[in-house]
């Protein structure tokens, strides 16, 4: 199995779609694994959609072109059946979610869905009545849940990505379990439209991938505000870049450490904090406990409850159609009432207020994706027990909405896999991105089951994806500023920080709030270099936002040093007659700070 960047490459090349679909197929074949899937989408189908997307006329343009994945069977994907692995549950969905029709949309092929601890309650990767799915690098172990087969599938070499759910940690448990990469982006980046709840409030689709560069990729393509989800919210997707300079990376102390008596788990992490430190990181030991006492709410109280809310017609009119272990673990949330809601929304809240400290200590925290491995015979003997260990280090994410990223690091010494999970605040999606890909590379672990090495970071140009165009904006529109928000919400995305030629001067508007900025090409050589950021918006998203431009300003091509000419904004020479000239401040920030400065 090649990355996703090799299979669209080829396919541009003149390679058909149409065998790597075949060679799917043939993979998924010889690894003989019936409890991998629940459904299988029809080969001869698959086949027709990839004949049908070289027909397309901008098939060369597609960034996922031709590419086969699975999906985590509590995802709808349009003519397979969605069970969350509850066959007296199943239904028909009528149209892909939204995440999946974004990837279709891209070129990628659905070629099945996986299996799943029922109900997505489970990080083992057992509790499902279609069996077992195989772990694809230590058939002893469990795969890890809830979106067992998603990361299987792609630790077999079978697809280059999958799509799973994570809630608790399911998103990372099995990556770390089959030696892949898995995304936990966050919380609002990806809509939950077609997506079976398990915590609404804490859901996120995820997003297992051979390496962080396609992770990376397939997030960025299917990153959206989605308005028909009402948890849906949008998240600014910085571009990968180096490794930062001075990183700070929070460690856990050593009195927070949990392994459970393993230590070979406690080894392997050493062997991954060393493997930052190569890189230059500035380790920083931090108090964790805050974090693990949220990880204990996650099964109290309100989030029991969300899964009791969430599978109510079953769990009140056919129960037994649940596993006795799914059925014990949601029926709990039927007992809590409104005040221990409360008493426990009180008490997150008091975490959250005690863990903000640690993010100006810190750039990201680095903890064990999991404290142990087990097997699946371990787990079927002590299933809730075992399970719940599995979530130490991944429980608190989502309830204090911050993003992860898991990547295998080096292997224990007994061969079994290990990794560690890179955290930080919601919107640092890139940042984990851009410091896990190296990482990943220097810890030397294999791609899953494959035994292929990973491969170098490629470097990767900050550039718009296919078929988007580019928006150089110059004020109030710059990240973090009040217009902002009318990028951010057409999904655009950040590309570089740049500077124009010295070609123009640069004015303060009269009028406001807010006030805005003007641009003025000059003769060449009288202007100023001035700061500006180049965005990307897709061509709809571009028309809408152009349109609402207002007089004196338009849209022209602008000039930067580092030879770009994407679109930018300009402004009419005659409305700058009353306008200050604040060239020589160099931006738009510039001169906003200089107006809070005392006299």
């Amino acid at each position: 199995m090649t990355l996703i960047s090799d299979i669209v490459a080829s396919h541009r090349a003149g390679a058909s779609p149409v065998e790597t679909i075949r060679a799917a197929y043939a993979r998924l074949r010889a690894w003989n694994d019936p409890a991998m899937l629940i459904a299988t989408r029809p080969e001869a189908e698959a086949v027709a959609l990839a004949q049908g997307l070289m027909a397309r006329s901008d098939a060369a343009q597609l960034p996922l072109l031709g590419v086969p994945f699975v999906v985590k069977d509590n995802i709808d994907v349009a003519g397979l059946p969605t069970t969350a692995a509850c066959p007296a549950f199943a239904y028909q969905p009528a149209r892909s979610s939204f995440v999946v029709k974004r990837l279709e949309e891209a070129g990628a092929i659905v070629i099945g869905k996986s299996n799943l601890d029922q109900f997505a309650t489970g990080l083992v990767g057992v509790r499902s009545p279609y069996g077992v799915a195989r772990n694809s690098v230590d058939p002893a172990l469990v795969p890890g849940g809830s979106s067992a087969g998603s990361a299987t599938a792609v630790g077999a070499g079978i697809v280059p990505f999958s799509l799973g759910t994570d809630t608790a940690g399911s998103g990372r448990v099995p990556a770390a379990l089959n030696r892949i990469v898995g995304l936990k982006p966050s919380l609002g980046a990806l809509s939950a439209t077609g997506v079976v709840p398990a915590c609404r409030s804490l859901d996120t689709i995820s997003i297992f991938a051979l390496t962080v560069d396609d992770a990376d990729l397939v997030y960025r393509i299917a990153a959206g505000f989605d308005a028909q989800d009402s948890y849906s919210k949008p998240i600014g997707l910085s571009p990968l870049g180096p490794v930062p300079a001075n990183l700070r990376v929070g460690v856990p102390r050593p009195q927070d450490l949990v392994f459970f008596d393993d230590a070979q788990a406690a080894s392997a992490f050493q062997a991954s904090v060393d493997v930052l430190e190569s890189m230059g990181a500035k380790l920083v030991e931090v108090d964790i406990s805050a974090f693990l006492q949220t990880a204990k709410l996650l099964y109290e109280g309100p989030w029991v409850a969300e899964r009791a809310a969430a599978t109510k017609d079953i769990l009140t009119n056919n129960s037994d159609a649940m596993l006795p272990v799914t059925r014990e673990i949601i029926s709990g949330g039927l007992k809590p009432g409104a005040v221990a809601a409360f008493e426990a929304f009180y008490k997150l809240a008091d975490l959250r207020r005690a863990t903000e400290p640690t993010w100006t200590q810190i750039d990201m925290l680095a903890v064990p994706t999991m404290p142990t491995v087990y097997t699946v015979a371990e787990v079927l003997a002590d299933p809730i027990r075992l399970n719940s260990n599995f979530g130490t280090y991944t429980n608190f994410v989502n309830l204090l909405d911050l993003a992860a990223l898991a990547v295998p690091g080096p292997d224990r010494l007994d061969g079994r896999p290990a990794g560690v999970t890179f955290i930080a605040p919601s919107g640092s999606d890139g940042k984990l991105a851009s410091v896990g890909r190296v990482f990943q590379s220097k810890a030397g672990a294999a791609l899953g089951a494959t035994g292929a090495p990973c491969p170098a970071p490629a470097e990767r140009a900050a550039k718009a994806p296919a078929g988007w165009i580019e928006l150089a904006v110059v004020g109030a529109h710059l990240s973090g500023m009040a217009l902002n928000h009318e990028l951010t919400s057409r999904d655009a995305v950040f590309l570089r920080k740049v500077e124009t030629t010295k070609d123009y001067r640069f004015y303060a508007l009269p009028g406001g709030p807010p006030e805005r900025p003007g641009l003025v090409r000059v003769p060449d050589g009288q202007g100023a270099s001035i700061a500006a950021e180049v965005w990307a918006l897709r061509p709809d998203a571009f028309g809408t936002f152009v349109a609402g431009i207002p007089s004196p300003l338009g849209v022209g091509n602008v000039r930067f040093t580092d030879g770009s000419t994407p679109k930018g904004f300009l402004c009419e020479a005659e409305a700058v007659k009353a306008a200050t000239d604040i060239s020589h401040l160099g931006g738009w920030r510039a001169y906003i700070a200089s107006k809070t400065k005392p006299a």
